[in-house]
């Protein structure tokens, strides 16, 4: 009963125009490193903003049911088709392999892809295919290595220590690339482009004011270039932030010409390390 109470008063709010003032709670659902290095950093600006609302975040690598769990939305990083959700994307995820200085000058650098196979590859979760674009087109690599986790901030830690070669994502590296403390390996691939930033809720005729504007807010802080490719910072300016929300706010968009269907791909393939070429 509560939850078609709140569903009629976002109603309301829609028609009357009040869709910009919100209330009660936002709950999300986000990727653990993602959350913390570029969710959480900027919840003090929207919140302020908006200072009737509370959010409930809740960081896990696990895919949830977000109409299970009761979710508004959940933000996800994957690539993603059909399914009973939609999807806004909020900014494109570039992916790269590399590995530390200290470990290139050890074990040198692997100059094709078939040499990967003699180096210490760090999957970010058990048993992780590599899904990679390159001169030749799209390939899957199944890499092996000696670390077992389920943890993708221990293989990043792993990989910044001198541990092996992994496939990261620009917006969790980027600093240590520009940085020098990691190179990129094997520039002429990179992780596939079918991979993106997105937010995904449950398909409704109207998307509540709260999920609206958090998604804008979110939206116009990624962008098609995000900061985290722009500079050698974590967060862009504080004073850039706010202006990115007053436009939110001031010309607030349901994005209906970019929400798409979406569902996560399935991971299958065959066992052998060369799983599949594309040309």
């Amino acid at each position: 009963m509560l939850a078609v109470l709140e569903g009629l008063e976002e109603a309301e709010d829609f028609v009357s125009g009040r869709a910009n003032t919100v209330n009660g709670t936002l709950k999300v659902s986000a990727p653990t490193s993602f959350g913390r290095m570029h969710i959480a950093p900027h919840l003090k600006t929207f919140m302020e903003r908006h200072p009737d609302l509370s959010i409930n975040l809740v960081l896990s690598d696990e895919f949830i049911d977000i109409i299970e769990g009761g979710y508004d939305l959940a933000i996800r990083i994957a690539d993603l088709n059909s399914s009973s959700l939609v999807a806004r994307r909020l900014a494109p995820v570039r992916r790269v392999l590399c590995a530390s200085a200290d470990y290139v000058a050890a074990h040198g650098m692997p100059d094709t892809i078939e040499d990967l196979k003699k180096h210490r590859c760090l999957p970010a979760h058990n048993n992780d295919i590599w899904r990679l674009e390159g001169p030749g087109g799209a390939l899957s690599i199944r890499p092996e290595g000696m670390l077992v986790t389920n943890s993708s901030e221990v293989i990043r830690e792993a990989v910044i220590s001198g541990l092996g070669v992994a496939l990261r994502s620009t917006w969790d590296i980027g600093h240590e690339l520009r940085s020098g403390k990691l190179v990129q390996v094997l520039p002429g691939y990179e992780g596939s482009r079918n991979v993106t930033l997105s937010a995904v809720y449950p398909s409704r005729q109207f998307l509540p004011a709260k999920v609206r504007l958090f998604i804008d807010y979110l939206a116009a802080l990624y962008g098609p270039s995000p900061y985290w490719e722009q500079a050698d910072t974590q967060c862009p300016p504080s004073a850039w932030e706010r202006r990115m929300l007053r436009t939110t706010h001031q010309t607030p968009s349901t994005a209906k010409g970019t929400e798409t269907p979406v569902t996560t791909a399935g991971s299958t393939g065959s066992t052998s390390w060369l799983i599949a070429l594309v040309r």
